[in-house]
C-alpha cells in the first residue's frame, strides 16, 4: 500500500517517516538475492494523539466498569478502576498492588482517612491528567493527596493555596501546611504573616494562635511593622482574649517588645499604667531599662541589646527619596522617589508645608524633613513621612529658624548643624530624639556655616564647607558624640558652598556645589586612612544646591543649579570604576532640593494600596 500520512481515529495527524539507504531504483527494493549488508527501507510513524485517545478510551471503560481489576470502596460509595492506571499515577497504589500487601490480590479494597469527593477527583485525574481545585476542594484534595502520593496535585494545591494568601487567612494556612508537612507553603505562609503582621494582629486567627506561635512571630526580627508599640498591643490583646489561661506568659511575651524603642509617651501612658506589666516583676525591670534608655541618648550606644535592635524584614530595599526644592518662581512640597533596582521614580505624598533648602535624613523607619525656606521665611518647623502608609506627620519644631542647614542621623539621634535663621549664618547644632520628641542643644561648630552638608564616617559627624557671610569654606571639622567636641581635619582642596555630601566604603566624598564665581562639576573624597583629600571624576553637570546619597554601594547627585537653570537630571556615581553615569532624571526640576535614602518594603504595592 502506498506510504504516506493519514486521519487518526481521534482527529490528529499520523507522522510518518520514509527512509531509504540503498541506492537501488523502487522497482528493485526487493531483489531476490538481496544480502545480510544491505539495509531495508523504513517508515516511522508516530501519532501524537496516541496517548490522549487511548486514555479517553480507558476512562470510558472505567466509566462502564468495563476491564475493571478492582473496585475501591471508601465512605460507603464504590468506585471502579484498573490497577495498571492507578498504579502509574500514585505510588501509594503501586505499593499496594506490587508489593506483599495484603490488597494485592484482592478485588475489592476498602480505604480509610481520605475524602471520599476527593478520591474521586484523584482518580478522574488517574485517567485524564486534569483536576479543578477551588476554594471548596483544596482542604481534602491536599491531604488526599498526600496520603496517596499523587505529588503534582499536591504541588498545585500547595501554589493555589499561596495565590490565595491574605493576612486573613494566612495564620491557618501556616497551621495547615504544618499539618500536612507542606514545607514551602508553611514557610511562605509564615513569611507573609510576618510581613503583614500589622493587618494579621486584627485577625480572630492571630488571637486564637497558642503560646508558642504568637512568642515565635514577635521575637522574630524581620517582623514588618510601623512602630514597636504595634507589637506591645498585640500582645495585650492575645492576652487578654483568655486572661485567665494567658496572663503566665505576660513577662515571656514582653521580653520579646523592643520597649527601648517605643515613644516616650507611649512608655509612660500605655506601659507603664498596664496593670499587667505592673504586677510582675521581670515586666517591671523591662520598663526601667525602656526608661534608661530614653534617659540617656548619649550612652545608648553602650546599651545595645537585641531589644534595642531596629526590626529588618526580609526583602528591605533602598529608595531615594527626593523632597521639596524649588525651580523659577516655585517652592514645592511635591515630593518623589526612586527605585534603584528598576531605576524608575514614583511620586509619593506631598509635604505639610512647601520647603527648599531644607535637611532631609532617614532615621530608623521614617524620613525626616527638618527646616528650609517657603518662599516668605525660614523654617524651625519639621515634618516625618511613614513609607507604611504615605503619610506626612508633624513633629516638634526646632529651637532655631534654620534653612541651608546640614543634617543627618546617628545613634538613633537626628542632627542639625548651622544654616541661615533669616538673619545671619549659624554655627550651633540641635539634636532630635524621636524616642521623646525632645530638641536638645549640642556643642556649636568653630565656624559659622550655611549651606553646610554633613555626614556620617567612623562614628563621627563631619560638617563640610558652606558660607560663613563672608567666605565660601573649604575647611572641615567633626564631631565625635562620645566626647562633645568638635575638631578640626584637614580642609578640602576647593572652595565649596551647597555642595553633596555622603560617606561610601570609609570614604568622605564631597561633590560640585559653588566656590564664589561658579558651580562646579568636579569632587574629592577624603581618605580616613591617610588623613587626606584625594580628586574624583568631575559630574556630567555642573552642579550646586544638589543632594549626593549613597545607596547600595553607588552614589547618586540629584537635582541642583547648574548657574543657569534648576535640573532634574540624576547620575551615579561607581567608585570601583570611578565613573558617573546618567541615569533617569527625576519627575521634577530640584534646585536647594532636599534627598535621603529609607530602606522600605515593596514601596511600590502600599503606594497602590495607600492611592487607592
Amino acid at each position: 500500500s502506498p506510504v504516506g500520512n493519514g486521519e487518526t481515529a481521534n482527529g490528529g495527524e499520523d507522522v510518518t517517516t520514509v527512509t531509504c539507504n540503498s541506492t537501488q531504483t523502487p522497482s528493485d527494493l526487493s531483489p531476490p538475492n538481496m544480502s545480510n549488508d544491505d539495509i531495508l527501507p523504513q517508515a516511522h510513524h508516530q501519532n501524537p494523539g496516541h496517548c490522549i485517545a487511548s486514555f479517553s478510551a480507558i476512562n470510558r471503560m472505567r466509566q462502564n466498569a468495563q476491564l475493571c481489576d478492582v473496585t475501591l470502596e471508601v465512605g460507603g460509595e464504590t468506585i471502579n478502576a484498573h490497577k495498571v492506571i492507578l498504579a502509574s499515577v500514585s505510588p501509594y497504589f503501586y505499593a499496594m498492588f506490587n508489593d506483599d500487601m495484603l490488597e494485592r490480590n484482592c478485588d475489592v479494597v476498602t480505604l480509610h482517612d481520605i475524602d471520599p469527593s476527593s478520591l474521586k477527583q484523584l482518580i478522574e485525574y488517574a485517567y485524564s491528567g486534569e483536576i479543578t481545585i477551588t476554594e471548596d476542594n483544596v482542604q481534602v484534595l491536599l491531604p488526599a493527596s498526600s496520603l496517596l502520593q499523587i505529588q503534582s496535585v499536591r504541588e498545585a494545591c500547595c501554589k493555589f493555596l499561596l495565590r490565595q494568601l491574605h493576612p486573613s487567612n494566612c495564620l491557618g494556612i501556616r497551621s495547615f501546611a504544618d499539618a500536612h508537612s507542606c514545607k514551602e507553603l508553611h514557610s511562605r505562609s509564615h513569611r507573609y504573616a510576618l510581613q503583614n503582621f500589622q493587618q494579621v494582629v486584627g485577625t480572630e486567627e492571630f488571637l486564637l494562635l497558642g503560646f508558642n506561635e504568637v512568642q515565635d512571630l514577635i521575637s522574630n526580627s524581620q517582623l514588618n511593622i510601623c512602630s514597636e508599640e504595634k507589637v506591645f498591643v498585640a500582645v495585650l490583646n492575645w492576652i487578654k482574649h483568655d486572661l485567665s489561661e494567658r496572663r503566665k506568659h505576660i513577662s515571656e511575651l514582653m521580653s520579646h517588645v523592643r520597649l527601648p524603642l517605643v515613644n516616650r509617651e507611649f512608655l509612660m501612658n500605655c506601659v507603664e499604667t498596664e496593670a499587667l506589666v505592673r504586677e510582675e516583676s521581670h515586666c517591671k525591670e523591662l520598663l526601667l531599662e525602656a526608661m534608661k534608655y530614653h534617659l540617656l541618648p548619649e550612652q545608648r550606644s553602650s546599651l545595645v541589646s537585641q531589644r534595642t535592635l531596629e526590626r529588618r524584614p526580609e526583602g528591605m530595599r533602598s529608595y531615594i527619596f527626593a523632597v521639596g526644592g524649588g525651580s523659577l518662581f516655585a517652592i514645592h512640597n511635591e515630593c518623589e522617589c526612586y527605585n534603584p533596582k528598576t531605576n524608575a521614580w514614583m511620586t509619593i505624598s506631598p509635604m505639610i508645608s512647601r520647603r527648599s533648602r531644607a535637611g532631609v535624613t532617614s532615621l530608623r523607619k521614617l524620613l525626616y524633613v527638618v527646616g528650609g525656606y517657603d518662599g516668605e521665611n525660614d523654617l524651625a518647623t519639621a515634618e516625618c513621612y511613614n513609607p507604611l502608609t504615605n503619610e506626612w506627620t508633624n513633629i516638634t519644631p526646632m529651637g532655631t529658624k534654620r534653612s541651608c542647614l546640614g543634617t543627618c542621623a546617628f545613634d538613633g539621634l537626628l542632627y542639625v548643624c548651622g544654616g541661615y535663621d533669616g538673619a545671619s549664618c549659624l554655627s550651633s547644632v540641635e539634636r532630635y530624639d524621636p524616642l521623646t520628641g525632645v530638641w536638645t542643644s549640642c556643642p556649636a561648630m568653630s565656624t559659622r556655616r550655611r549651606y553646610c552638608r554633613v555626614a556620617v564616617l567612623d562614628n563621627c559627624i563631619y560638617s563640610l564647607g558652606g558660607f560663613d557671610s563672608s567666605n565660601y569654606q573649604s575647611s572641615v571639622e567633626r564631631f565625635d558624640p562620645r566626647v562633645g567636641s568638635w575638631t578640626s581635619v584637614p580642609s578640602m582642596t576647593s572652595r565649596r558652598s551647597s555642595c553633596g555630601v555622603a560617606a561610601l566604603d570609609g570614604y568622605l566624598y564631597c561633590i560640585g556645589g559653588s566656590d564664589g564665581t561658579m558651580c562646579m562639576q568636579t569632587g574629592e573624597r577624603f581618605n580616613l586612612r591617610t588623613n587626606a583629600w584625594e580628586p574624583i571624576s568631575a559630574m556630567h553637570s555642573r552642579r550646586s544646591t544638589h543632594e549626593v546619597v549613597e545607596a547600595n554601594g553607588f552614589l547618586y547627585a540629584l537635582g541642583g543649579n547648574d548657574g543657569s537653570s534648576s535640573l532634574n537630571s540624576v547620575e551615579r556615581y561607581d567608585p570601583k570604576v570611578n565613573k558617573w553615569t546618567i541615569v533617569t532624571s527625576m519627575l521634577t526640576r530640584r534646585s536647594s532640593i532636599g534627598a535621603s535614602v529609607l530602606e522600605c518594603f515593596n514601596l511600590e504595592r502600599g503606594l497602590l494600596q495607600t492611592s487607592i
